[in-house]
Parts: structure tokens; C-alpha cells; sequence
């Protein structure tokens, strides 16, 4: 049975007709969060209109939220936000994005040649563009019948990934044929990805020296997020332990805290800025900070943290401050990124010897050779 077209709406985009015997390729699709397009005031207004009337992000009543969104907040911080992107800004455009873009490029190269099918690596972000609408119609028209969604957000959040899982959920109710699909939900205990932060730590102690403590600054949330059982806060404390573990760091070496809080409910502890603010008087006047939770540098590393919240420190007594990037496109991070895609993409058929090679002709064929593979490999010997 084939599909046809009968209307010329946005869900047509989607329509893809399956042909027997087609090369199948295998999909990834990267999602971040966004950004605006430019740092101005109009388009930081319509990426923070599209970002904040999401419920996942503001789960407040609707119709109170509506009337403080578009009769204070988008009146009032598109001007200020703007002034902050501005700060940020470089020939290429937003750092997420070109970040998130050389990323995409890198593992296109690795995964070219770690399989024996086609991968196509599509980029998008939850909010602004590329959307993920268009992404994964990109995908589906590319021939990629088995999807790999991957959010790059390794700590797992409603406010983030399943934000990303919303949309791509109502991207599959457009289509007549949707493909077998797998969603990542975090990494963030991944032993590549936990490695990679610290060998980012350990090359920057190399280059610029080592302060008296280590501050891995995480996004915050709204505390009552996580008391109605988000399990952000347990998974980005997890990672902390673990890059502190692996770098052999006492407890008085490190510390955990949030930043980026907004309004005026309480959001988990302790806040960045307030710790900032309070280290110096407490005798610790060197520190060294990263985000761990951050795939890409973007306005809350690059701004916040690094100019905002580097001069309260120093306002506050502080002598050193020194922020450690985000893993960004690293060789490091671009094989974490690798193991977490081909540990979720383990099993497919395309994944097995000879797909590309015709020993396997048809989905359901390659359904039971895969089977097979993976019983004869549990037998014991």
C-alpha cells in the first residue's frame, strides 16, 4: 500500500512513498535547545515567545502565564536579552548553533565509517531553527527508515528532553508511516562522556593552572519539578561525583550549583551567583567553573557564566576566575557522542555485517538475521 497525497498542508511535507528494495540508511537526529536568529530584540522576542509558552518549561496556569508573557515578560527582557546575545555574537552567528553544526559534521565523518550503511546525522533545535519538524523530514526524505533521536542534553529534564520528545511526538502524528525509532534520554553517567569532561578539566589545569576549587555549574530548575519526580538533580549530581571521582578530588575540591534561575519560586540549591558572591569571604579567591550539562557553549555559559557571574566574584573579593569551556566539538566529546549513538543504535539490522552487501534483502529478513546474531552470541560456548 502506498501512500498519496491529497492536500497541500505542512503534514504533506512528510509523505514519503515506500518503495520495496530501497537502500534503507539509518537516521540520527541531533536536538539542542535554540536560539534566536539574531541578536536583536524582535527575534530574541519570537524565540522567547516559542520557548516560554511551552509548557514544559512554564507549567503554570495558562491563562496567568499568557497575560505576564505577552503583557510584561516579551515587553520587557527581548531588549535585555538581545544586549546579552550581542556580547556573544561571532561571524558565524549564534555559538550553539555553529557549535551544534560542527558537531553534526563531525559525527557524519565518524559514523561514515564505523558502519556499513548510510547514516544521515540531521541537526535541529526545540526551539527557533532548524526546526525539528523540518529535520526529520529531511530524514524521512533522505531514505532513513530507522530513526535515532538524540536530545544533547545529558542529564535528563522534562524542561529539556522531554520537551524535544513532545515535538517529535507530534512531528510522528503528521505521518501515515512512521519509522522505527529509538530516544535517548540522558548519558549523563556514560563513562566516554564522563571521561571527556575530565580530560577537558585536566588539559585546561595544564594550560592556565589549578584554583583552589572546582564549581560544576549545572542549569537550575524550578525545586518543584524535580519534588514531582524529575530526576534532573539526582543525574547531574551523579556526574559531578563521578568527573570529581575520576580527577581523585577531595570534597573540599569541588562543588555543585545551579545557575540560570527564573521568577520567583524557589529553584534547586545552591545558586551559582550566591556562591560566587559568598567564596571569597569564606577564603576560597581562586576558582576554576564548567558546565557540565551544556553540549554547546551558548548565552548561559558564555555570558552568564563567564562575564556576568565572573564579575561578581571579582566584585566580591575574588583574585581568579577561570572557566573551562563547554566539550563543544572536541575529539573527546565527539567520541562520547559516537559510543552513546552506537550503544542506542546496537541491534538494527543495518548495524550487522553484510546489509550493505545484499545478504539481507527486507526489513522482516533483517529483523530475524539480527535475531539470530544476537541469540547465537548469547549461547554459551
Amino acid at each position: 500500500m502506498t501512500e498519496t497525497r491529497t492536500h497541500t498542508d505542512a503534514s504533506s511535507d512528510f509523505s514519503h512513498r515506500y518503495v520495496h528494495g530501497e537502500q534503507h540508511k539509518l537516521g540520527v537526529l541531533l536536538v539542542n535547545l535554540g536560539s534566536p536568529e539574531a541578536p536583536t530584540a524582535s527575534a530574541v522576542r519570537r524565540y522567547l515567545a516559542q520557548f516560554l509558552a511551552d509548557r514544559r518549561v512554564v507549567d503554570i496556569n495558562r491563562p496567568l502565564w499568557w497575560l505576564l508573557l505577552h503583557g510584561v515578560i516579551l515587553r520587557t527582557r527581548p531588549a535585555r536579552a538581545a544586549a546579552a546575545y550581542k556580547k556573544i555574537w561571532t561571524p558565524q552567528g549564534s555559538p550553539l548553533i555553529d557549535i551544534s553544526r560542527r558537531q553534526q559534521a563531525a559525527l557524519r565523518e565518524v559514523l561514515a565509517r564505523r558502519f556499513h550503511v548510510p547514516v544521515v546525522v540531521e541537526l535541529a533545535m526545540t526551539y527557533g531553527k532548524p526546526a525539528i519538524d523540518t529535520a526529520l523530514a529531511n530524514l524521512r526524505r533522505q531514505g532513513a527508515r530507522r530513526l535515532l533521536i538524540l536530545p544533547l542534553y545529558p542529564q535528563y529534564s522534562a524542561t529539556t528532553t522531554g520537551a524535544v520528545y513532545d515535538q517529535v511526538s507530534r512531528c510522528f502524528q503528521q505521518w501515515r508511516h512512521i519509522p522505527e525509532h529509538r530516544f535517548v534520554t540522558h548519558y549523563h553517567d556514560t563513562p566516554s562522556y564522563i571521561e571527556a569532561l575530565a580530560a577537558s578539566i585536566r588539559q585546561h589545569w595544564q594550560r592556565h593552572g589549578r584554583g583552589q576549587r572546582l564549581l560544576f555549574s549545572f542549569h537550575g530548575i524550578p525545586q518543584r519539578y524535580a519534588d514531582q519526580g524529575d530526576p534532573y538533580p539526582d543525574q547531574c549530581r551523579a556526574t559531578a561525583k563521578k568527573v570529581a571521582a575520576t580527577l581523585q578530588l577531595a570534597d573540599s575540591e569541588w562543588q555543585l550549583v545551579f545557575q540560570s534561575r527564573f521568577g520567583k519560586e524557589p529553584w534547586l540549591h545552591p545558586y551559582c551567583d550566591a556562591t560566587l558572591q559568598k567564596l571569597p569571604g569564606e577564603g576560597v579567591k581562586k576558582v576554576d567553573i564548567l558546565c557540565p550539562g551544556f553540549a554547546a557553549d551558548c548565552l548561559e555559559t558564555l555570558e552568564e557564566i563567564n562575564i556576568a557571574n565572573r564579575q561578581l566574584f571579582l566584585d566580591a573579593g575574588g583574585e581568579r576566575f577561570e572557566y573551562i569551556p563547554c566539550l563543544n566539538d572536541s575529539t573527546e566529546h565527539i567520541r562520547a557522542l559516537e559510543e552513546v549513538i552506537c550503544t542506542h543504535l546496537f541491534g538494527w539490522p543495518e548495524t550487522l555485517p553484510g546489509w550493505d552487501k545484499g545478504a539481507v534483502h527486507d526489513e522482516g529478513e533483517a529483523d530475524e538475521a539480527a535475531n539470530n546474531e544476537q541469540a547465537d552470541a548469547s549461547r554459551p560456548a
